[in-house]
């Protein structure tokens, strides 16, 4: 239950951390103490989680989703990155906000296999057939929560949220996948960070997913995957939403802190330490960084390579404003 390889990943500069950003995050639930080893901790299963289809926690491939985020290509085995944590605000029901990592294989049009983690709050299903019940979404309330994600075909019928269906094997008996995250970054004030990695085992071919510095929380196995299965073409990085919007006007819906990148440090929320396995299984900072913005005039993102060893983002946005009817 471990991984057979490990990267050696590049050890991040505590002095080049930002002033005030602070990596000690738990989840709500460690308040009452951890699950006895040999076990891992589980959402309690509600009602509304036994009346409603699995199918419905599949559902994301919305058709009106907007990104903020930044990506590189390649022959490419995982990454890794720091992400500050925020509470960006959701205007209305089936809408979310996100921001996470994604590892990506296969093509956009039919046989996409993706690998997600990161942070979001809010989500709600759409539900497309209206005899089928509607309930508040994965979690019922508006707390941040960490999550996975995968797909195998597109989001059409493989794959789900967290460990809502089989798939992802967990290992880690102190980490939640869907558990509230604390505390939360402050505009101007103390801003609160944690790591995800994410690579593949060159031994078993399973990609294994680890929090902070030394969790490892559990692994997709292999097998789930075709493309995947061997390696992956872009990874990418930052903020998605969607935006339904309502009477021709934009969502008010936030990605990341509410507020626009050139806002910068304190203000702006941020992917750093961005770190990939490349072909050669090196790790290393990405050469480049690509952007895809839908509208930038609701949310956007600025990419840095700074030196050797460490490249960042700010990314997000306030949805609609005086730019963005």
């Amino acid at each position: 239950m471990k991984p057979d390889y490990h990267p050696n990943w590049i050890n991040i500069d505590e002095n080049k951390m930002s002033r005030g950003a602070s990596s000690s995050l738990t989840q709500l639930w460690h308040s009452n103490g951890e699950c006895p080893k040999g076990t891992i901790p589980i959402r309690r299963t509600t009602k509304e989680d036994v009346l409603n289809s699995v199918k419905i926690y599949r559902k994301k491939n919305f058709p009106k989703q907007q990104h903020a985020s930044a990506y590189t290509n390649g022959q490419l085995y995982g990454t890794k990155a720091t992400l500050n944590v925020w509470n960006p605000k959701v205007q209305k029901s089936n809408e979310y906000s996100s921001a996470q990592i994604w590892i990506v294989g296969g093509s956009f049009d039919s046989d996409l296999n993706t690998i997600e983690a990161g942070w979001h709050i809010n989500f709600f299903p759409r539900i497309n057939n209206p005899q089928e019940r509607v309930y508040p979404g994965l979690y019922g309330d508006n707390n941040t929560r960490f999550f996975i994600h995968w797909t195998s075909d597109g989001y059409k019928k493989t794959g789900c949220y967290n460990i809502k269906c089989s798939g992802f094997i967990q290992t880690n008996n102190r980490i939640v996948l869907g558990g509230s995250i604390s505390p939360l970054s402050q505009f101007g004030g103390g801003q609160y960070e944690f790591t995800l990695a994410i690579w593949k085992d060159l031994e078993s071919g399973d990609w294994w997913l680890q929090w902070g510095s030394g969790l490892v929380v559990g692994y997709w196995p292999s097998s789930l995957f075709s493309y995947l299965s061997e390696n992956a073409w872009m990874i990418q990085w930052g903020g998605e939403v969607v935006n339904l919007g309502s009477h021709g006007h934009h969502t008010t819906t936030q990605m990341g802190s509410g507020h626009f990148p050139l806002q910068g440090s304190g203000k702006a929320s941020y992917i750093r330490y961005i770190e990939i396995l490349d072909e050669s299984s090196n790790s290393r900072t990405p050469n480049d960084l690509n952007t895809v913005v839908d509208q930038n005039s609701c949310y956007d993102v600025l990419t840095y390579i700074s030196g050797d060893k460490n490249s960042y983002l700010f990314y997000g946005g306030p949805g609609r404003n005086k730019n963005c009817p």
